[in-house]
C-alpha cells in the first residue's frame, strides 16, 4: 500500500514529538456523523436505511425509492462536509476522554475525506474546542499512520469506527493498539467480521482506560 501524497505533506508539517502516539478517526469517532446525516438527506428530499455497512444502497429518493448511485452519494457527502459546522456535533464522552489524557500522548486526528475540506473541518473542530492536529486522507490509513509514526517505536493506538481502516493499521504496523468505536452502536450488527486484535468498544466512558493502558499511561484524571 503506497500513502497519500498530500497527507505525507501534512505530516511533514507537524513538529517532532517522542510521547505515546493517539491517533483518531473523526467521523462517528470525534464528530458524529450517522445521527446528523440522515436529517441533512431528509432536507433535501433523500432517506437513509441500512441494509449493509455502508452508505451507497441505502440512499433513496424519497418520491420515487430510486436508490441512488455512487456519484450521487459522493456529491451528497461533499455537500454536508461542506456544511459540517451546522450539522456535526461532538460524539458523547470524547472531549472529557481526550482531556483526560492531558498532555501524556500526542493526539492527532486522521480523517478519510477530500482534502479540500480540510480548512473547514479545521475551524469546525477549533469552533469546538478540539485543536488538535488534523491530517486528511484520501487513501488507506494504515501507510500514513505508519509514515506519522516514524522510526521510533513509541506506543501507539488508533481509533476508528471503519474495519477497513483499522486492518489496515494493522497490516502496516505490526503492534498498534486498534480499537473500534461507533458514536451509534445500533450499526454494529451490520459490521463484517473483524480481527481478534481489534478491541471493541461501546463508548467513550470504556474506550480511555483501554487506551490509556495500552500506551502504558497514566491519565490525568477519571472521566
Amino acid at each position: 500500500m503506497s500513502d497519500d501524497p498530500e497527507t505525507a505533506r501534512q505530516i511533514a508539517e507537524l513538529a517532532a514529538d517522542d510521547r505515546p502516539l493517539l491517533v483518531l478517526d473523526v467521523d462517528d469517532v470525534v464528530l458524529e456523523f450517522i445521527r446528523p446525516f440522515p436529517r441533512f438527506l431528509e432536507e433535501r428530499g433523500f432517506s437513509l436505511t441500512f441494509n449493509s455497512f455502508r452508505l451507497t444502497g441505502n440512499i433513496a429518493e424519497q418520491g420515487s425509492g430510486r436508490l441512488i448511485e455512487q456519484p450521487e452519494v459522493t456529491a451528497l457527502l461533499d455537500e454536508f462536509f461542506g456544511s459540517q459546522a451546522d450539522w456535526q456535533s461532538i460524539t458523547d464522552g470524547a472531549s472529557e476522554a481526550l482531556a483526560m489524557f492531558g498532555d501524556r500522548v500526542e493526539i492527532v486526528l486522521l480523517t478519510a475525506m477530500p482534502h479540500k475540506h480540510r480548512a473547514t473541518r479545521r475551524a469546525h473542530l477549533d469552533a469546538l474546542g478540539l485543536p488538535y492536529p488534523l491530517l486528511t486522507t484520501e487513501m488507506a490509513k494504515g501507510p500514513s499512520l505508519a509514515r506519522l509514526r516514524g522510526k521510533t517505536r513509541r506506543p501507539i493506538a488508533f481509533v476508528d469506527d471503519q474495519p477497513r481502516n483499522l486492518i489496515s493499521a494493522g497490516e502496516a504496523i505490526d503492534d498498534v493498539h486498534l480499537f473500534h468505536l461507533m458514536a451509534d452502536n445500533s450499526l454494529r450488527e451490520f459490521l463484517p467480521p473483524v480481527p481478534d486484535r481489534i478491541v471493541m468498544v461501546q463508548d467513550w466512558h470504556e474506550a480511555a482506560p483501554r487506551i490509556a493502558a495500552a500506551l502504558g499511561i497514566q491519565p490525568a484524571h477519571s472521566t
